[in-house]
C-alpha cells in the first residue's frame, strides 16, 4: 500500500522526507487527482456532472434581499431558492429562516433528537491530507484495536445505554482491511441496534459484504467539492482520487446499504459553494434511490495535532446556523447531524431548530473509552485523536440536556424482524 512503509515511524527516513517535500512543493510530482487508480470501480452516473455544474456556476453575490425574502415565502424551496438562502443576502433573515426551519423539522420529525457515538478502531492512514491529524506524515501514536479490544470498547459504550454506533478507521487498507472492518460490524451487532461506517471508500461488492456483516449506513465526507482546492489538500494516497470518493455513496446504495450520509468539511474551501454541493449531491441521489435514508452532516474544520499546513476559511456559528437552516428548508425530510466539533451551547440551540441527530460520549482517540467513560486509569495503550472535540458531554448528560429543552431523545427506533 502506498505510503504504508513509513506510517507510524518516529522519524521519517531521508527518502520519505524528500518525497514529502516534493509532494508539498512540486505539483507535477503528484498523481492526477481526477484519474482512477487500479482496483477502483467506476460506475456510470450523471450525478457528479449535475452537482459540479450547479456549484461552479453559483455566484452567491448576485442574490439580493428580495431573493432571500421570496425564497422564505415560497411553500416549496427550489434549487434557486436554496441558493438565495445560502447567500450573504439571506444573513439578515436568519431569524425568519430559523422559524421556518423549525416548523419543517417539527412537521417531519416531531420533537425527536437521535443520539449516537463514534468508535475509532484504528488510526493508521495511507493518505497525505494536510489538514487531518491521521495523515501518514503526522507523527502521532498509531494503534489498531484487535477483536478483543474492539469488543471491550463496545461493551463499555453499550453499558452507557447507547444503541447506535458509528465505526471509524483511518484510511488504510493495509491496517484496516475490509475483513477487519467486517468483523467489527459483526461484533457491533451483538451490542447495538444500529451500526454505521465511516471508512475509506470501497467498491460496490465490498459495501455489499459490509452490509451483510451488519452495517446499516455509510458516511463519507467529500471534504470539499472544489476539485482544484481538493488537489492542493490531498497530496498522496487513494483519497487523492476525487471522483472515486464522490461516487462512494452511490456505490454503497448499489451494494445494499440502507442509508448514506454526506458532508463537506466547512472551512477547507468556500463554505457556501461546498454547502450547496453537499445538499445537491444528496438531492440528486435521492431522486435516483428514493428508498434510501439520507442525511447531511455539518462539520467545521477543527484543530489537529502538529498542524501548521492549513489556514481554515472561517465559518462562524452564525454562518453555520444559516447553512443548517437552509438545508432544512430545502430538504425538509432529511436527517441533519451536528457533531461534537461544535459547542454544547450551539448544539443545544440547533436541535430545537433543524438538527435531528447529535453525537454523545465522544472520543476521537483509539482504545480510550473506558478511561474517558469511567475516569479510571487503565494499562491499555491508546492511540491519538483525529481532531479536538468541543462538546464532551456523556450520553447521560446529553440525554438529560435534550429532555430539559422539551425534546425527546431517541436511542433507536428500528425493529428488526
Amino acid at each position: 500500500m502506498e505510503n504504508h512503509y513509513f506510517i507510524d515511524s518516529e522519524y521519517l527516513s531521508p527518502k520519505a522526507l524528500a518525497r514529502k517535500h516534493r509532494l508539498e512543493n512540486e505539483p507535477s510530482s503528484r498523481k492526477n487527482h481526477m484519474e482512477y487508480l487500479p482496483g477502483m470501480e467506476k460506475i456510470e452516473s450523471d450525478v457528479c456532472e449535475k452537482v459540479l455544474s450547479q456549484m461552479n456556476s453559483y455566484d452567491y453575490l448576485q442574490y439580493t434581499a428580495a431573493d432571500a425574502k421570496a425564497a422564505l415565502e415560497h411553500e416549496h424551496c427550489s434549487v434557486e431558492d436554496f441558493k438565495a438562502l445560502l447567500s450573504p443576502a439571506a444573513e439578515p433573515f436568519l431569524e425568519q429562516m430559523a422559524q421556518k426551519a423549525r416548523l419543517e423539522t417539527q412537521k417531519h420529525f416531531g420533537n425527536t433528537v437521535y443520539l449516537f457515538t463514534p468508535l475509532y478502531i484504528a488510526n493508521y492512514c495511507e493518505n497525505y491530507c494536510v489538514y487531518c491529524g491521521f495523515n501518514c506524515y503526522n507523527h502521532i501514536n498509531r494503534m489498531r484495536l484487535d477483536k478483543e479490544q474492539i469488543e471491550h470498547e463496545m461493551k463499555v459504550i453499550a453499558g452507557s445505554g447507547m444503541e447506535e454506533i458509528l465505526i471509524l478507521t483511518g484510511e488504510s487498507r493495509g491496517m484496516s482491511s475490509i475483513e477487519y472492518i467486517g468483523e467489527a460490524c459483526r461484533l457491533a451487532r451483538k451490542y447495538f441496534r444500529m451500526v454505521g461506517l465511516e471508512i475509506y471508500p470501497v467498491n460496490t461488492d465490498e459495501y455489499r459484504y459490509l452490509h451483510e456483516c451488519g452495517a446499516d449506513y455509510v458516511t463519507v465526507f467529500q471534504e470539499t467539492y472544489d476539485t482544484d482546492k481538493y488537489e492542493t489538500l490531498h497530496l498522496a494516497g487513494h483519497k487523492r482520487v476525487w471522483p472515486y470518493r464522490f461516487d462512494a455513496q452511490e456505490r454503497a446504495l448499489q451494494g445494499g446499504m440502507r442509508g448514506v450520509a454526506f458532508s463537506a468539511l466547512l472551512g477547507l474551501s468556500d463554505f457556501r459553494k461546498d454547502a450547496l454541493a453537499s445538499a445537491l449531491h444528496l438531492y440528486y441521489l435521492q431522486r435516483k434511490y428514493p428508498q434510501a435514508e439520507m442525511s447531511l452532516s455539518c462539520p467545521r474544520l477543527r484543530p489537529i495535532i502538529n498542524n501548521d499546513k492549513i489556514n481554515p476559511m472561517d465559518v462562524h456559528e452564525k454562518q453555520l446556523c444559516q447553512v443548517i437552516c437552509a438545508y432544512r428548508i430545502f430538504l425538509p425530510f432529511i436527517g441533519i447531524t451536528v457533531s461534537s466539533r461544535e459547542s454544547a451551547g450551539f448544539r443545544n440551540g440547533i436541535v430545537k431548530i433543524a438538527a435531528t441527530k447529535v453525537s454523545a460520549g465522544v472520543s476521537t482517540g483509539i482504545g480510550d473509552h473506558e478511561s474517558k467513560y469511567t475516569g479510571k486509569e487503565t494499562d491499555s495503550l491508546e492511540g491519538d485523536e483525529q481532531f479536538e472535540i468541543d462538546d464532551s458531554r456523556s450520553l447521560e448528560k446529553m440525554y438529560h440536556d435534550i429532555a430539559d429543552e422539551g425534546l425527546q431523545p431517541v436511542l433507536n427506533d428500528y425493529l428488526y424482524v
